[in-house]
């Protein structure tokens, strides 16, 4: 019998309409009843501005449906509904997108993986209320080289092409697709490495499953590959520029849909071998703590004081940068060379780093110093 946790107690920098938020995405995460006349009047409109920040619009709109013991009147509802019902056409245009380009890729020898966006939005209870992202393919080198190749010449535009991280964008009619040939992060060779093992893992043994999308077959990774790649993704967001609530709930969505098939042994050897283990424990905690995810549906989920301590700083800094550093001010970048932004930029990275390293002394520093030689 899974256990959902009841509200934590209150914290003093956690303010009312960030609570009201919090207890709103847990109610739309978990489709369960929320109670918010505790916290006071709520502010809808900072409410609707951090959902928008963290791109959890249609978490919110979902709790809205869920409050039990308050009236939400049409003006309160207002800025969330036609978001939601213009989010319900983009992922259903996407959908359909999907398949045109998978269709054609395999036409052309092409295979690829569909990795985070509309895959993970398969374990949502309300897919089409998740915010529509990129559309990212994941790639062996063989199989990078060929999409390349073939979607190109067909592309509107197309980036420059990251040769070392081998990642591609491109806008195709109207949506960004996204090649990835690896899923390195800036931050831990070691972490790349087991994402390497990863995509072999993919790519040689088919460790893949599939999603029916309208009579198309579509590649997703397998749920114990597919953890590891949103899990590595948003770290190396939390390290470097910043990350999103929509990341962690994309995580706990997975390891609740896969909670009876995720191979916690093979999960628990890739994390020690990143030396990952304790930023999956202090996130363990916040998703327990402030998303309502089941501890008992959380591998490695640790109660402790310390990871409490560690959530409640990680809670901080999500809120802080919003969804992919989004409220954070980089207007520098176009008031300086690109010389004098870099700079700019390493020196607001010292500062972040220097904050996560009161969360996690041992890896921030070490990721700070790959993350500088990487760039050089």
């Amino acid at each position: 019998m899974i256990s959902f946790p009841k509200n934590i107690p209150d914290l003093k920098d956690f303010n009312s309409t960030s609570e009201i938020f919090f207890a709103l995405v847990k109610a739309g995460l978990w489709e369960k009843e929320v109670r918010l006349a505790e916290y006071g009047k709520p502010d809808f409109r900072g409410i609707h501005k951090l959902a928008r920040e963290q791109a959890v619009t249609g978490l919110v709109a979902a709790g809205l449906e869920h409050a039990t013991d308050i009236q939400i009147d049409e003006d309160d509802s207002a800025p969330f509904l036609p978001e939601v019902m213009v989010e319900e056409g983009r992922n259903s245009g996407i959908n359909r997108f999907i398949n045109k380009l998978f269709g054609y890729l395999v036409d052309n020898g092409v295979e690829a993986v569909l990795i985070k966006g509309q895959g993970v939005a398969r374990c949502y209870e309300r897919p089409l209320w998740r915010i529509v992202g990129d559309v990212d393919l994941f790639l062996d080198e063989e199989n990078y080289q060929k999409a390349k190749a073939v979607l190109i010449p067909t592309a509107k535009e197309v980036d420059q092409e990251d040769v070392i991280k081998k990642h591609l964008g491109m806008t195709l009619g109207s949506h960004l697709v996204e090649l990835h040939g690896a899923m390195h992060t800036d931050v831990s060779a070691r972490i790349d490495a087991v994402v390497d093992e990863v995509q072999r893992d993919i790519f040689e043994n088919r460790g893949v499953r599939y999603w029916d999308n309208d009579g198309t077959s579509i590649l997703l990774p397998s749920p114990d590959n597919d953890v590891i790649i949103i899990f590595t993704h948003f770290i190396g967001h939390f390290y470097v520029g910043g990350m999103g609530l929509r990341q962690i709930c994309d995580w706990c969505r997975l390891l609740w849909t896969f909670k009876d098939e995720i191979d916690r042994g093979l999960l628990g050897k890739r994390l020690n071998d990143m030396e990952l283990m304790a930023e999956w424990q202090a996130f363990s905690t916040f998703a327990v703590e402030f998303l309502g995810m089941p501890a008992e549906a959380m591998p490695f989920y640790v109660d402790s004081a310390k990871n409490k301590r560690r959530a409640v700083r990680i809670r901080s800094l999500v809120l802080r940068t919003g969804n992919f550093g989004h409220n954070r001010d980089e207007s520098y970048r176009w008031r300086h060379s690109k010389l004098v932004g870099n700079f700019i930029t390493l020196f607001h990275r010292f500062g972040e780093f220097v904050r996560l390293s009161t969360i996690f002394p041992s890896n921030a520093p070490k990721f700070f110093l790959s993350y500088v030689f990487r760039r050089i």
